[in-house]
């Protein structure tokens, strides 16, 4: 049986991730979060998002599990966000968002370096790889189904 690309795409999980992230403000928290923001004041301060669309954005992460909201404890009243164990997986994906927009002059490029805390040195480029660690080029990626296995990439056809 073969497949319908278009079939497999509707049932990608790329639509559906994007849809709980929201859009700009929720990867700008998400960024302050993995950065060490904790608190509603903080994030309203560091990114100047207006109060209600800061509200709206964290109440969507904690609804769609990638941050909670929980009382602090050195006092009840006040809350704090910390990101679950989901949504500290989307630091690889933050972090090439971030170098690709690096590489291809997105923004001015930042003093600030992502480092290796024990030694201080710059973290590699994230990279496509195999299971044993190769760097994959696009070329080299397929899409395996049961019955049947797609090329990411076409090969171009050889020359006559």
């Amino acid at each position: 049986m073969k497949h319908n690309l278009a079939q497999d795409l509707e049932q990608c999980a790329l639509p559906s991730a994007l849809e709980m992230m929201g859009e700009r403000w929720s990867f700008l928290i998400l960024r302050g979060a993995l950065s060490g923001i904790r608190h509603f004041e903080e994030f309203q301060s560091t990114l100047g998002i207006a109060r209600n669309i800061l509200a709206n954005r964290l109440a969507r992460l904690v609804e769609n599990g990638i941050m909670v909201r929980q009382p602090m404890q050195c006092d009840r009243r006040k809350v704090e966000y910390r990101l679950t164990e989901k949504g500290e997986g989307l630091a690889p994906v933050m972090i090439a968002l971030r170098q690709w927009g690096e590489r291809w002059g997105c923004a001015p490029t930042s003093c600030q370096i992502l480092a290796d805390r024990r030694d201080g040195q710059p973290i590699r480029p994230i990279t496509i790889q195999a299971h044993d660690g190769r760097p994959l080029a696009l070329s080299e990626l397929v899409w395996q189904c049961p019955d049947a296995v797609m090329p990411v990439v076409e090969e171009p056809a050889a020359a006559a």
